[in-house]
């Protein structure tokens, strides 16, 4: 059992309370998962600055990074954000350089990952999150069963430029595929079952598809119990197993749209009142597009 939240924002009046309005859901999802927790969050202009690209490290002791000018270095928690007026490829080429024993979280042009063992509560709030700003957020809390209680267990997993994936449920065939995409080439983090799914759809994008049919080869691929949200710099996506034995709720109004694994998430938003609300259906892709 674990909890998943996520927030699309269409009005950009919000966007500068997209971190508090993340805190209260994800922290109302914390008995669903209290080991650890993660958030993902696009466009914060601190963090992940216009014309920068932005990598999150977790638990390493980042100085600096040589030959990198500009470079900006900010610890929340356990995560240290590195940011640079570069191209994201040359960041995470320098950090990998530099500090290769470190855990890369997530990269991107406007993507931030911050994650770590603990509660939700105390996690959000050493990241510093009800300060952040952005037009989307993901957010899970974490009931290991899978793999062991560590930063590097935690989702969000951000695995390919500006997308991140979380997980509430388990995949059956995970090793098969996971050996499947080493044969590949693919290298893992952790041996997490939902980092084999977060892999086999960042491949998927990089071979060219879009965010709904690599979703739906998954579908096909992966057996288990599962609700998924996937997310990139532009796209917010949810789809369930063919049973849709994992709980999730959306909701939608014109200045945002919502899902989470219970209601209870979502009260805390603004004009949930007048929202639309409906559980997912079965392997039906939901997606939607900045």
């Amino acid at each position: 059992m674990c909890g998943i939240v996520g927030l699309h924002l269409r009005d950009p009046d919000l966007y500068p309370r997209l971190g508090a309005l993340l805190t209260g859901m994800l922290c109302e999802m914390s008995e669903r998962g209290a080991d650890s927790a993660g958030v993902a969050v696009y466009g914060d202009p601190v963090w992940s600055p216009p014309g920068h690209a932005t990598v999150t490290v977790l638990d390493a002791k980042i100085s600096g990074i040589a030959g990198i000018d500009g470079a900006t270095v900010i610890e929340l928690g356990t995560t240290t954000v590195i940011n640079a007026p570069v191209a994201v490829e040359a960041l995470v080429n320098a950090v990998r350089s530099e500090y290769p024993e470190a855990l890369i979280a997530g990269f991107g042009a406007d993507l931030t990952v911050l994650k770590g063992v603990g509660h939700p509560r105390a996690l959000a709030e050493s990241f510093q999150l009800p300060q952040a700003q952005g037009w989307q957020g993901v957010g899970h809390t974490r009931m290991a069963t899978e793999s062991a209680v560590t930063s590097s267990g935690a989702h969000p997993y951000a695995v390919g430029p500006d997308q991140c994936l979380v997980h509430n449920g388990s995949f059956a065939n995970h090793a098969t595929i996971r050996r499947h995409l080493m044969a590949r080439g693919v290298v893992f983090d952790s041996d997490n079952d939902t980092e084999v799914g977060a892999r086999f759809v960042a491949q998927q994008l990089a071979g060219g598809r879009d965010v709904e049919s690599a979703l739906k080869s998954l579908c096909a691929e992966f057996d288990g119990f599962y609700t998924l949200l996937v997310s990139n710099r532009d796209s917010f996506a949810v789809v369930r197993d063919a049973i849709a034995c994992k709980p999730a709720v959306i909701a939608e109004t014109d200045a945002w749209v919502a899902m989470a694994s219970e209601y209870r998430a979502l009260v805390g938003l603004p004009g949930i009142k007048q929202a639309r609300i409906f559980e997912p259906e079965p392997e039906r892709i939901y997606a939607w597009t900045r």
